[in-house]
């Protein structure tokens, strides 16, 4: 069968390429199709365009490149209707994807939707956008399957991939040779993100910080596909190292992580590492989400124990002076260090259940064999 895929970020392309190699267990002569990048080239998709060209966050930098946009999105609907798949699996994305899936939503394909979109925290009635164009949602928080359900989306849970990527990371044993990291009083790790703007608005921030901790050595993670210069900010601290594309190393080695809102906080939690979230973005985007959002914590970590287990400093409460604070707290107050640890757990706990690219795979291809016998 073939199958269309639609991911627009570096995680979702990681986690795409993992559905990919879990279908093709099911459906072994398989082809793949779609939007992503070199995760899901490397599990062998045909990628039509790199997510690296559609990399804009934040409704100001959205309306500055909407013709780009939109040409994606006109080139995305001609080149489904080319390849003809038996189905589309839109992850994540959700300003791009929900479109696509309004566009052809007169298709006979099936549509699924894995990772959806955060509708909970804003904007909800977009759910109905899931429901009228989507065949099946495979979520992978436990309280999304039931926020779904009230809006008539037929959604199951099954598991989350980052809690699968994490249990298959083989660590690498020359980790401190390879990143040349020597004499170390401890690794601080730095994760600002995987979007240009984030970088602009957050490494300075972390780059200061640097400087009040001389002793402690900051490994900054960094990805390929991103303007290397956009780091130069950090990397001319004396105790900054790069780690290029090597985060779950990097975390397996600190005693602390200053990150920025997103996944990572998610896989930063899952390996016991301590932090501190910050999140900054322009002041009228900042405005308009706070007028929208509807959530009392923007990183993962909080929003699913529902608590604030890690300090989040956000827009005007982001200085360096506060993320000092936070991160000598943390390295040197065990008290504190406790109550992150009890938080973590609590958070494994409920996201127990693992193989969420297999459970979704074997869900998909089952789904489509049942249509395929209907016509035989």
């Amino acid at each position: 069968m073939k199958y269309y895929i639609i991911a627009g970020e570096r995680s979702g392309d990681l986690h795409g390429s993992n559905l990919i190699k879990a279908l093709r267990k099911e459906d072994p002569d398989a082809l793949f199709r779609g939007f992503g990048g070199d995760y899901m080239i490397e599990s062998g998709a045909k990628v039509v365009v790199h997510y690296k060209e559609m990399a804009v966050m934040g409704l100001v930098e959205v309306l500055k490149n909407i013709f780009k946009i939109k040409k994606y999105m006109s080139l995305c609907v001609k080149d489904i209707h080319a390849f003809q798949p038996d189905a589309i699996i839109f992850i994540d994305f959700a300003g791009f994807n929900l479109r696509i899936a309004s566009k052809i939503h007169d298709l006979a394909i099936k549509k699924f939707y894995y990772i959806s979109p955060k509708i909970w925290a804003w904007n909800q009635k977009r759910a109905y956008k899931v429901r009228d164009n989507i065949d099946k949602a495979f979520v992978i928080l436990p309280f999304e399957e039931q926020f779904y359900a009230k809006f008539g989306v037929n959604a199951k849970y099954v598991g989350n991939p980052v809690m699968d990527a994490i249990n298959s990371f083989q660590p690498d044993k020359q980790f401190f040779l390879k990143h040349k990291i020597i004499d170390t009083d401890g690794i601080i790790a730095l994760l600002p993100g995987s979007r240009k703007q984030e970088l602009l608005q957050l490494l300075p921030k972390m780059a200061e910080v640097t400087r009040e901790f001389p002793k402690k050595t900051f490994g900054l993670s960094m990805i390929g596909n991103l303007p290397q210069e956009l780091y130069d900010i950090a990397l001319k601290e004396p105790n900054v190292v790069p780690v290029m594309e090597d985060n779950y190393n990097l975390l397996l080695n600190a005693e602390a992580a200053i990150v920025t809102s997103g996944t990572a906080t998610l896989e930063t939690a899952l390996f016991d590492v301590p932090q501190v979230v910050i999140y900054r973005t322009s002041n009228l985007n900042y405005a308009i989400g706070k007028h929208f959002v509807k959530v009392d914590f923007i990183s993962l970590v909080n929003l699913i124990v529902n608590e604030e287990v890690v300090k989040e400093l956000i827009q005007d409460d982001l200085s360096a002076a506060a993320i000092k604070m936070e991160l000598k707290h943390i390295l040197e107050d065990e008290s504190r260090k406790s109550a992150i640890g009890t938080g973590y757990k609590k958070l494994r706990k409920i996201l127990s259940g693992d193989n969420a690219s297999i459970n979704t795979a074997k869900s998909i291809f089952d789904i489509l064999s049942v249509k395929r016998s209907e016509f035989s």
